[in-house]
């Protein structure tokens, strides 16, 4: 089991490191390039590459929605689901802690959003509520069937971490305007700690919504989808 929850603290850690991280070093900097397509960009890779990395210890979720979504479709065990849960948020705040250092090595540094997750006036675009709400559960719902199709029996073996990281990579490209993209409580949670905006006060959301698109994920699946 130690084995497991060390692959998913890192695994959570590169995934917060590698996606926060290019939004607030590289995106930071117009002149670099990067922009928020760099970014939905950085998110996916992180994904992608841990999956080939430690998948085969853990099964490679790094974020608590997803072990709550495998757990429901049966692909997962529910009494693993806290230790999951607690390995995945502490590698997501080391993550951020380290961030924040290197961050903060450049004069001038102001942590800002800190690449954290809102609505309202917290929202990159402005949106309500209410339109973060339903696409963070709506996302979520759609990232979860991706990746208990693309892990299939039925589907081609070796191509998942392919599928779900370009998965994710749409996912924020649909959705950094809006919440500047969560699906995950663990990276929200990180992020949020960092942050010199109310982000904590709005966390709740970035982990009740995951949560239940996630379920709702499976649970399409399995009555709809599911060849297993």
């Amino acid at each position: 089991m130690l084995n497991k929850l060390s692959a998913e603290f890192f695994g959570t850690f590169w995934l917060v490191f590698g996606g926060c991280g290019s939004a607030i070093l590289a995106a930071a900097f117009p002149e670099l390039g990067i922009g928020f397509l760099g970014v939905a960009l950085a998110f996916g890779l992180t994904v992608l590459t841990m999956a080939f990395a430690v998948g085969g210890i853990s099964g490679g979720h790094f974020n608590p929605a997803v072990s709550l979504g495998l757990a429901v479709a049966g692909r997962f065990d529910y009494k693993d689901l806290i230790p999951y849960w607690i390995a995945q948020v502490v590698g997501a705040i080391a993550a951020a802690a380290i961030l924040y250092l290197i961050a903060s090595g450049k004069a001038g540094f102001m942590p800002g959003s800190f690449a954290s997750n809102g609505y309202g006036d917290l929202s990159p675009g402005g949106y309500s509520l209410t339109a973060a709400l339903i696409a963070e559960i709506v996302l979520t719902a759609f990232f979860l069937i991706v990746i208990l199709g693309s892990t299939a029996k039925t589907a081609p073996a070796g191509f998942a971490p392919i599928a779900i990281g370009l998965c994710l990579t749409l996912i924020h490209l649909i959705s950094i305007p809006v919440t500047n993209t969560s699906v995950n409580p663990a990276r929200s949670t990180g992020a949020a700690l960092f942050a010199e905006t109310a982000a904590l006060s709005q966390l709740w959301l970035f982990w009740v919504a995951p949560l239940i698109g996630a379920a709702i994920g499976a649970i399409i699946w399995k009555a709809l989808l599911g060849k297993d």
